[in-house]
């Protein structure tokens, strides 16, 4: 019988098993162009409209809770169809409402079929060994995987442009059905069988499913309302002490609804960490620039969207490209390489002012994702690398909710430290100082990354966890 995991596969299924996470990071995105026609079309304030965007993460926050359970229990490749399945319907829901609350609704059903999407669309990918020893990532995978996030605001627009809101939701469908029937070619050996015996762990999918979006809630209000408002502080301090409750209570356990054992390797617990550090350098910066480009350089959003988009094509370049170079450099040397590139680049925010040319900021944004690009798959490799085929799921799911509350923390304190420093040292100023604060974070992760596995060596020294 072919191993789990290895062999080549054809392009039908590597777009079905593509088509669910390019979809669902568009959609975490492409609302928001759109919000200021959906409450006047629907007869609604932009309050409560926002709900269709915050609905959607929050849903999908707590849905990573039950990825790993249900990813044993029924298979990694049906769960991840039935997501697909639940994700389009739920767009063509959104697509048909009546009105603002049927829609932030579907948006929430959207959210939660959506968030087995990514990790287990990882963990199939990659193979058996995370890709360092199994299937690697195909060049085309790592560019829509990264040419997403900046996608979503280029293509909300086109779209409200061209046809109305109602088509950011109904263009879902064709994809996600082509996807689904993509997935029929799917060998049988891609995924380890289902374990029917597989236990399921009430008490951690609630602590689980109500600690990440209290957690990811408190971080975008803290932002809005200030940290210690009690509408940022209360569900920030009740999220993180239910994931606290879990960690605690998961040690140990063989059926917890997340593994966490997949960090007692000290080189993959660093490298999560380190994915942190990556994803609040990425997001932070991809969250404001486009602000920085429409309210002080005076661009357009289009124009914006159209000058992000060179730098999801390098950072998926770069991403496929990493992962190849890391199996003879080593992970130590490409993420100490990769963190130093951002370092520089956080420092070449501090030279835009009002009259830097669109082009020049899409070339210091293309150097940022070549360094971001080289950075995330050693660390995915090295995270994943002791894990068994049977825990690859756990391994993908924890390094997903780690990129989104890293993404999630920094966009928070970092759009609230532009929003403090604008009023004494004016927009420009306080996004300067915002990029010296990405340059030392890049800058000072590079140090950590000296203990990662170099060349040749293994990165499951310590011993498989199983």
């Amino acid at each position: 019988m072919t191993p789990v995991g290895t062999g080549t596969l054809r392009a039908t299924t590597t777009f079905g098993l593509m088509a669910g996470p390019l979809l669902t990071m568009v959609d975490s995105s492409v609302v928001n162009v759109a919000t200021s026609a959906l409450a006047r079309e629907l007869h609604t304030g932009l309050d409560t409209v926002q709900w269709a965007v915050s609905g959607y993460l929050l849903a999908l926050s707590a849905g990573l809770a039950a990825t790993s359970y249900l990813a044993r229990r029924y298979g990694t490749l049906p769960v991840y169809a039935a997501a697909m399945i639940g994700f389009t319907a739920a767009s063509a829901a959104c697509a048909v409402a009546p009105g603002a609350y049927t829609l932030i609704t579907a948006r929430a059903v959207q959210g939660l079929a959506a968030a087995p999407l990514v990790p287990l669309a990882m963990s199939m990918l990659l193979g058996e060994r995370g890709g360092a020893g199994g299937r690697r990532i195909p060049a085309a995978t790592g560019i829509l995987l990264f040419l997403a996030p900046a996608l979503g605001p280029s293509l909300g627009g086109l779209l409200l442009a061209g046809g109305g809101w109602r088509w950011i939701f109904l263009i879902n469908v064709p994809a996600g059905l082509y996807g689904l029937l993509a997935l029929r070619a799917a060998p049988r050996t891609l995924t380890p069988p289902p374990q029917p015996d597989a236990r399921i762990d009430w008490a951690g999918l609630a602590l689980l499913s109500a600690g990440l979006p209290l957690t990811v809630f408190g971080l975008s209000r803290g932002a809005t309302h200030g940290w210690t408002a009690p509408a940022a502080l209360i569900p920030l301090a009740g999220g993180a002490l239910l994931l606290a409750a879990y960690a605690r209570w998961s040690a140990g356990r063989p059926h917890a609804a997340l593994d966490l054992r997949v960090l007692r390797d000290r080189r993959s617990a660093l490298a999560l960490l380190l994915s942190v550090s990556a994803s609040v350098v990425a997001f932070t910066a991809l969250f404001l620039l486009p602000v920085f480009t429409q309210q002080v350089q005076g661009h357009t959003a289009l124009a914006t969207g159209l000058a992000l988009l060179p730098q999801g094509v390098v950072m998926g370049l770069a991403t496929a490209l990493g992962e190849r170079i890391s199996a003879r450099v080593g992970a130590r040397r490409l993420v100490m390489a990769g963190f130093t590139v951002l370092a520089v680049a956080g420092t070449g925010l501090t030279a835009l002012d009002a009259r830097t040319p669109l082009w020049a900021t899409s070339a210091l944004l293309t150097a940022r994702a070549a360094g971001i690009g080289i950075v995330v798959t050693p660390l995915l490799g090295v995270l994943l690398q002791p894990l068994g085929a049977d825990r690859i799921a756990d391994g993908t799911t924890v390094f997903t909710i780690a990129q989104r509350l890293g993404g999630a923390l920094g966009v928070g304190v970092l759009s609230s430290l532009l929003a403090a420093r604008t009023a004494t040292a004016g927009p420009v100023g306080a996004f300067h100082q915002v990029g010296v604060v990405l340059a030392v974070l890049a800058a000072v992760s590079a140090l950590p990354a000296a203990r990662l596995p170099g060349a040749g060596a293994g990165a499951a020294a310590e011993g498989p966890v199983t």
